[in-house]
């Protein structure tokens, strides 16, 4: 397995990481990659990419902190961009349920951070809550073709709209909750396009909804959706593995 979002450079891994990294070798995690929501985060992801050769790193600021994103930040992030070990930018986007940053700033940070994607020649991953439309707007006036909807949220609709751009669709803890739409999505996109993460240390699947999340979690994630599918296990761990390296430039 491959947990394709996760936050380990969040202080909630500080005291324990080494234990982390441990029960997820011991779960199958092959490798992890870790997403920096702005500079300092981003900054710690890579220096984790360079101490563990199982995390990869991707850079780039969240739409809560749009606001911070000034030239010097995008100088920075640029910088950061072309450091071996970074796979993506991200996480970027909109988040018009808390409105953290201004829209405005928001949109202009998205569409600047797509700019630096294309300079940098790396896929995108993108942060969409209740911003559908606008999202899937911005990534067709921006003629983006590489990056993946991560925690997917959206209707079938949208997840056709964004296969054919290019994007892959990650699913996360809450694919296991009782009621969860994306159910309804799985069933109907190619599994050739499903990446599966954890977004730790947030929302934990059943059976751990409302702890701190973590990397090993991720099987609950993968064995939820192979049962929606109606694949085996194996096959779908085989085949999200083999999405995520393709996505990101990993190697096997």
């Amino acid at each position: 397995m491959i947990d394709s979002h996760a936050h380990l450079n969040f202080k909630h891994f500080r005291r324990d990481l080494p234990a982390v990294l441990e029960r997820a070798r011991a779960a199958g995690v092959r490798a992890i990659v870790t997403i920096g929501c702005d500079l300092p985060s981003s900054e710690a992801a890579v220096r984790l990419a360079h101490e563990h050769a199982e995390i990869y790193a991707v850079v780039g600021v969240h739409p809560h902190d749009a606001k911070t994103l000034d030239s010097a930040a995008l100088s920075r992030l640029e910088t950061l961009a072309h450091d071996p070990r970074v796979v993506a930018i991200g996480e970027i986007g909109l988040d018009y349920y808390r409105d953290l940053s201004p829209r405005h700033l928001q949109e202009q940070a998205f569409r600047d951070q797509i700019g630096l994607a294309r300079r940098a020649d790396l896929p995108v991953v993108v942060h969409d809550r209740d911003a559908h439309a606008k999202v899937m707007q911005i990534l067709k006036e921006e003629q983006v073709s590489r990056g993946v909807l991560h925690c997917f949220s959206g209707d079938v609709n949208m997840a056709r709209q964004a296969i054919q751009l290019g994007f892959y669709l990650s699913f996360a803890g809450p694919v296991t909750y009782d009621g969860s739409r994306a159910r309804d999505v799985i069933g109907k996109i190619p599994v050739d396009r499903i990446l599966i993460e954890t977004d730790c240390p947030y929302l934990a699947p059943v059976p751990f909804r409302g702890k701190r999340n973590e990397p090993a979690y991720v099987k609950y994630v993968l064995e939820h959706l192979a049962g929606a599918i109606g694949l085996p296990v194996d096959d779908l761990d085989r085949i999200t593995e083999e999405n995520t390296r393709t996505l990101f430039g990993l190697k096997p």
